[in-house]
């Protein structure tokens, strides 16, 4: 057998327990599944079809689902079980580090991705249309939830102990909050807000799904073909976040505790 096949075959049954362990965890799974949809209930009380308060409440429900079942979770699982000797352990068998990483974050990534379609339902019986481009915001979303990964393993290398993470988290939470919030800052700032991977996932829903730019209340209408181009330099944010913070992890990760 190949060394992917096992490598999949690894994954595969790591990220099966994973989940399983996340669905008898309560608290976890009502953080994981019903907070990324409680915004989306804000489109029963605004007027029907009213894209700026749709885009804000869809915006806000997406980066809850990066946030919670994948940042938070993600964070919380590898401190816990780097701090019992779980990934060390692992770590002497054939299980590689990207075995770990991807098994523990794929159950968080399906659950965004899940959540992602259920928007879709919830947003078109309030009377939203379908995405303009879903293919885009798929990938959108794909890359987000890698940006998201990225920080919650940096995050984990400066966190000694789970509890810990409550306090450690708030900087990313902060950052992953601040963006949406970027046309209410005077516009000397939002130049500088708008490179906050919240702002751009802010921005991308908005082109995506709606073909409309990051400005409220804009009444310009984008194409099919040109939400490909104009969802770029907000792609171009989330993954300059990804990379910068695969980057700082490497450099500072650790797999047991330290002394």
């Amino acid at each position: 057998m190949s060394t992917l096949a096992l490598s999949t075959r690894r994954v595969t049954g790591l990220s099966r327990t994973n989940a399983l362990l996340m669905m008898r965890n309560r608290l976890t799974l009502t953080y994981a599944v019903v907070m990324p949809l409680l915004p989306l209930l804000l489109l029963f009380n605004g007027e029907r079809g009213d894209v700026d308060a749709g885009a804000a409440a869809i915006s806000t429900g997406l980066l809850m689902a990066l946030m919670f079942p994948i940042y938070y979770n993600l964070l919380s699982m590898f401190v816990t079980r780097r701090d019992e000797l779980v990934l060390k352990r692992l770590r002497t068998g054939e299980v590689t580090d990207r075995d770990l990483v991807v098994s523990m974050a794929a159950p968080g990534v399906a659950i965004t991705v899940v959540v992602t379609v259920l928007t879709i339902v919830v947003a078109m019986v309030t009377g939203l249309p379908f995405p303009l481009n879903p293919v885009l915001l798929l990938v959108s979303v794909l890359i987000g939830c890698l940006a998201f990964v990225a920080l919650a393993l940096w995050t984990a290398s400066w966190t000694r102990t789970a509890e810990a993470a409550q306090l450690t988290s708030l900087p990313v939470v902060l950052i992953a909050t601040l963006g949406l919030f970027g046309p209410f800052f005077p516009e000397s700032a939002q130049r500088w807000v708008s490179l906050l991977p919240s702002a751009a996932v802010d921005d991308l829903v908005r082109i995506t799904w709606f073909g409309r730019p990051g400005e409220l209340g804009s009444s310009e209408q984008f194409g099919f073909l040109t939400t490909w181009g104009e969802a770029l330099p907000a792609l171009g944010v989330l993954v300059a976040w990804t990379v910068l913070s695969v980057w700082l992890a490497k450099r500072s990760m650790h797999w047991e505790p330290r002394s």
